[in-house]
């Protein structure tokens, strides 16, 4: 049986493989999902995707889901639970950048109708296809995420500078950085999700 030939990102690790062939890339137009990796790219500053992904069940116990009405209504008492939830990242900022987040978020969907509408018009409903052969050649960040981290900080939002957007970007295929080599990039580019 031939193996798949995928980005070199997960290496052999299971749990960032399955994130890697069902969920990095793909295009979410779900306003809780945006959400999610909205957060959680923001836990994730200095630290790397794979201890959030391995803290990923624990996050959304801990913030109700991702249901950012609930977390937009936290308060002291809930922010010093979640400063002593071990299963989360214990940062006093990130955690109350959340709840600045879901509050921002909630006034997006209210000028916007919802926060998809909002994030994805960027791209004009449309993931961008790059065409990288490599790795090296993944930017960190790019003009169109350095203004729409512009844009989310006018609207409110914390932890949301552009190398943290571009990290959105492509976990909620905005766009499509799967290397050419990679099984996924044909698939995504066929929008076979």
């Amino acid at each position: 049986m031939k193996t798949k030939t995928r980005c070199p990102w997960p290496s052999d690790d299971k749990l960032m493989i399955k994130y890697h062939d069902k969920e990095w890339g793909v295009p979410i137009h779900n306003d809780r999902k945006l959400f999610e990796f909205l957060i959680l790219e923001g836990f994730q500053a200095g630290l790397s995707w794979r201890t959030i992904l391995y803290k990923r069940e624990n996050f959304r116990k801990a913030f109700d889901k991702f249901d950012f009405n609930k977390v937009a209504r936290y308060n002291k008492r809930k922010i010093n639970s979640l400063l002593t939830n071990e299963g989360i990242i214990r940062n006093k900022l990130k955690v109350e950048s959340a709840i600045t987040n879901a509050k921002a978020f909630l006034q997006v969907r209210k000028e916007f109708g919802s926060f998809d509408k909002y994030i994805w018009r960027f791209v004009n409903g449309n993931p961008i296809q790059n065409k990288f052969k490599s790795l090296k050649e993944l930017p960190a960040r790019t003009e169109l995420s350095d203004k729409i981290s512009e844009d989310l900080k006018k609207r409110g939002f914390k932890f949301v500078g552009s190398t943290i957007v571009y990290a959105h970007m492509q976990a909620t295929g905005m766009v499509n950085d799967h290397v050419v080599s990679c099984y996924r990039h044909q698939e995504l580019l066929l929008n076979k999700d």
